[in-house]
């Protein structure tokens, strides 16, 4: 059909131009078709992940309903079965015919402590064939076994299989064992969980994972496999019944503990003075408040915040804390208050736990300083500002050196120093208002800011020597790379930090060696310069070269040159005194972007080093030359040098630093004796 279509298209076009315009026509429908596509695809997929994103949701909302319902389940199940055990009680002879007229009801006190009396020794039984339990689980007399079975244990990350265990539920802990390989029905120790610490949840069926349920137990969690669907129900439902139990238990004995107990009389006694510190003793236990922990938010704390905790719901958990402290604020102390407190704790430690791990630098670090504000606002809340503000700098030092890690070294210095400022300073400083935003009430914290600002800039320098000073840059650019480092440095004054010292503190040392080692370079140039010295006059050959030459002298500072210049494109001045006066000013201005305090010295103790290099030689040369007209060609330089060339750099020297320079006006004036006295055969040195 394609052929046939091409066919058609060749016999009704006229020629060339027909095809290439039916051409044209169909690879524009041809792209225009694709980028349909491409928005169709991009629209279906977004929609694909806003539906995954709602049937999450609705997932979750079912799963807790579920489990709201089977609570509600328990709870009334329990309710029943209190009423008829204490109408039972009332009325022996109702129970007896509600007993015969149903096989199933709750048995009766006597049959129960049977049935409890048969449960303990069925334990005993079991727990002889587990190796290495009889120390960790003694024997109480409220212990029993409540079920028991075989499972599969699976890998929580790759879903594969480890082992087959034995699970022992008891009323208040669950019993994992692995078997032995060698013995049938023999056991081996592997962990023990209380039921109060523990969570159950049900894994959904992907085949060929299914029949699984997962156990949390902070911090670690585990997967297992029931034979079946049956099996794996059931255990659901004995897990939820017995952590149901034990907290309905737990509550009743904390209320039989608030109740208050009747004192114990006293033994008379025949001391007249005992009576009345007897009475004084009595009046403030009769005033003693009694704690009401019956509520049903108290007793259903501890739990809370376990939920609170595997759901990662960090604010709920602190705001259930934050409402107990309120409520036992004013309370007395007491042994229940004592015991409630410890299960709190416990929690607290393990709600500690989660967020300083959340804090880790081990923890992803995208995000920027926002990502830890949950974390760090939840810990300083708990009162431990001082760990929140340790790991909320320990986790943004990762973060500063991961991306500075991260940059790609460019061929070009520059180019690399203006990235590395950026992300170097944008992220000190969004670290900053951070942290002025968390810890706003803890002044305490500020030092700690301090110390880290101060170890991040050691390591901000550390990359910025090793791309500038360590890779012999010229002094230009080690000159612009400080200038951009300086410049965003500026940008810290506006949060009210101001770490230019510390950045001149770190750069000095690199710099004074780039300044010697700049010197040393200039030095070595003018000594071979003066060693080829023909005293001659400079001849640029063309009008622009000579232009050129004056608008470089006039960038020195150097104004006057003009009256140096002869007919055509002759210079009065020699090639080594000129090529001496451009190095050394281009040497001044790149050191005065360099400069701060502590560079003084080492910077005018390098400038005089290198003029003295050219004084010598024209000294020397004043001194040695015997022809008359070189004589006064040499005169006309060291006056150029001496009355132009020094001015000019003590001038810049003053505009750069803001104060003269004593050295440099000793030196000028020293060279005024040897120009009275040109004759002289004494060194001005």
């Amino acid at each position: 059909a394609a052929s046939r279509r091409r066919k058609q298209l060749s016999q009704q076009s006229d020629g060339d131009r027909d095809l290439q315009e039916h051409r044209q026509r169909i690879q524009a429908l041809s792209e225009e078709t694709a980028q349909s596509l491409k928005r169709n695809v991009y629209q279906n997929y977004r929609q694909f992940i806003e539906t995954a994103r709602e049937i999450s949701y609705l997932e979750s909302e079912m799963y807790q309903l579920s489990h709201i319902l089977t609570e509600q389940k328990g709870i009334m199940e329990a309710v029943t079965q209190a009423l008829l055990l204490q109408a039972d009680r009332d009325d022996p002879a109702l129970g007896a015919r509600r007993a015969a007229a149903d096989p199933f009801l709750p048995l009766s006190a006597k049959e129960a402590a049977a049935s409890e009396e048969g449960r303990q020794r069925t334990l005993t039984t079991l727990l002889e064939k587990v190796e290495g339990c009889r120390d960790l689980l003694p024997e109480s007399p409220g212990k029993y076994l409540v079920y028991n079975g075989d499972l599969v244990e699976y890998d929580a990350d790759h879903m594969a299989q480890i082992q087959r265990v034995h699970a022992f539920l008891m009323n208040d802990c669950l019993l994992v064992a692995t078997a032995l390989p060698n013995r049938r029905g023999a056991y081996r120790y592997d962990a023990l969980y209380p039921l109060d610490g523990l969570a159950v949840v049900n894994v959904k069926d992907n085949p060929p994972m299914k029949d699984m349920f997962k156990l949390l137990m902070f911090p670690e969690s585990r997967i297992f496999q029931a034979e079946n669907a049956k099996i794996k129900k059931e255990w659901l439902e004995v897990l939820e019944e017995t952590k149901r139990n034990r907290a309905l238990s737990e509550k009743r004995r904390l209320e039989q503990e608030a109740l208050p107990r009747p004192a114990p009389t006293p033994p008379e006694s025949t001391n007249p003075f005992e009576e009345d510190e007897d009475d004084e003793e009595e009046e403030p236990s009769a005033e003693e408040e009694v704690v009401d922990l019956s509520l049903e938010w108290i007793q259903e704390l501890p739990e809370d915040l376990d939920v609170c905790i595997a759901q990662r719901d960090f604010e709920g958990a602190v705001d259930l804390l934050d409402k107990l402290n309120e409520y036992l604020g004013d309370k007395p102390v007491s042994q229940p208050v004592k015991e409630l407190r410890a299960k709190v704790d416990e929690r607290v430690r393990q709600l500690t736990d989660v967020l300083v791990f959340e804090l880790s630098p081990d923890r992803s670090l995208r995000g920027g300083p926002r990502a830890t504000r949950r974390a760090v606002s939840q810990l300083i809340r708990l009162g431990q500002s001082t760990k929140a503000c340790e790991l909320f700098l320990k986790n943004r030092a990762a973060a500063v050196q991961t991306a500075i890690r991260q940059l790609r070294i460019e061929g070009a210095t520059l180019l690399y120093i203006h990235k590395l400022c950026h992300v170097f300073f944008t992220s000190l400083l969004e670290t900053a208002r951070e942290f002025e935003t968390d810890f706003a009430g803890n002044n305490g914290c500020y030092s700690a800011f301090v110390v880290w600002a101060r170890s991040s800039m050691k390591m901000f320098v550390d990359a910025f020597s090793k791309q500038v000073f360590d890779s012999k840059e010229s002094l230009s650019t080690a000159a612009e790379c400080v200038k951009v480092a300086k410049e965003h440095c500026k940008q810290l004054s506006e949060i009210g930090l101001d770490l230019t010292f510390i950045i001149h503190a770190l750069l000095v040392k690199d710099i004074k060696g780039a300044l010697q080692s700049y010197k040393d370079i200039i030095i070595e140039a003018t000594k071979h310069r003066n060693s080829e010295e023909m005293w001659r006059r400079m001849n640029l050959m063309t009008p622009e070269a000579l232009g050129k030459l004056r608008e470089e002298m006039k960038s020195c500072g150097v104004g006057n040159f003009d009256q140096y210049t002869g007919d055509d494109c002759w210079v009065n001045l020699s090639y080594t005194v000129v090529a001496f006066t451009k190095q050394t000013m281009a040497f001044l201005e790149e050191a005065l972007k360099l400069y701060f305090p502590e560079l003084h010295m080492v910077l005018l103790e390098s400038l005089v080093e290198i003029i003295l290099v050219a004084v010598q030689h024209v000294d020397y040369s004043l001194r040695c030359e015997q022809d008359p007209e070189k004589k006064a060609f040499i005169r006309q330089n060291a006056s150029f040098l001496y009355e132009t060339v020094l001015p000019v750099v003590e001038k810049r020297f003053e505009e750069g630093v803001g104060k003269p320079a004593k050295q440099l006006q000793d030196l000028r004036n020293a060279s005024r004796l040897m120009r009275v006295n040109p004759e002289s055969t004494t060194s001005v040195v």
